[in-house]
């Protein structure tokens, strides 16, 4: 079962995952509750700090054992720390919550050396979000039982000059039950650091609803204006990354 769970997961990866839920080609059903919190620059109320970070050889296991301790943030328990399964380069990414705020002192105390020493390579990114009990809701950490084994899609872009408002309404559109099994998506926007302008989180039950909702997003690749080419006019560069949740 192990081989076969990550041969799906393979193949999920060579098909390619090209929107914050892939396949958004159709409006979903009123009622479902299945909006993508943040989706509007309305909704993005409170700021979240967000840390992507390569290990160093040999250290990756240690420095997620780090991350595991709350960052300085005003709300320390307010993060989520997601850890790499297949995609891009990084091994984890911790998405802090801020508040409504986000301040930088000279004095602050620094990381030590030893700690340090574990990564190789780090971006941050300072965003802007939605309320952290709505992607405490959507990302399934206010109720463990609901996001035991849960999946998660990690995805970065950058827009086209000029395209920005295109590719951010396309993101916001929430997944179609009937053809998306997503229980849950967020979108935060860049206000200062690394190079995208939006991070988009989506959260799955289970590896197999991913690859339920792939096998069901692939065949309408080729039609057209769906939701793949729609994607690419308004994309620069993006990535997208499946990762479990490494805490809470």
């Amino acid at each position: 079962m192990k081989l076969l769970v990550r041969w799906i997961t393979a193949a999920v990866i060579v098909v390619g995952l090209t929107t914050i839920t892939q396949a958004q080609t159709s409006s979903p059903a009123a009622g479902t509750g299945n909006a993508t919190a943040g989706g509007t620059s309305a909704a993005r109320t409170d700021i979240y700090h967000v840390h992507v970070i390569h290990a160093a050889p040999g250290k990756a296991a240690e420095l997620g054992e780090t991350l595991k301790t709350p960052g300085p943030s005003p709300a320390p328990l307010h993060q989520a720390v997601f850890r790499h399964q297949y995609g891009d380069s990084w091994d984890y990414v911790v998405v802090a919550h801020y508040g409504t705020k986000f301040t930088v002192e000279a004095t602050r105390p620094t990381v030590p050396a030893a700690q340090r020493a574990l990564g190789d390579w780090h971006t941050d990114t300072i965003c802007s979000g939605p309320s952290w009990a709505e992607f405490s809701r959507v990302m399934g950490l206010d109720d463990a039982k609901k996001s035991t084994g849960a999946v998660y899609v990690v995805s970065m872009y950058r827009a086209v000059p000029g395209g920005r408002d295109a590719l951010e309404k396309n993101l916001a559109e929430p997944p179609n039950p009937a053809e998306d099994k997503a229980a849950g998506a967020a979108l935060l926007q860049h206000q200062e650091g690394a190079e995208w302008n939006f991070l988009g989180l989506v959260r799955y039950n289970s590896w197999g609803d991913l690859a339920t909702s792939q096998v069901a997003s692939v065949s309408k690749t080729a039609e057209k204006d769906s939701g793949w080419s729609k994607m690419r006019e308004v994309t620069a560069t993006h990535s997208d990354t499946l990762c479990d949740r490494l805490m809470p």
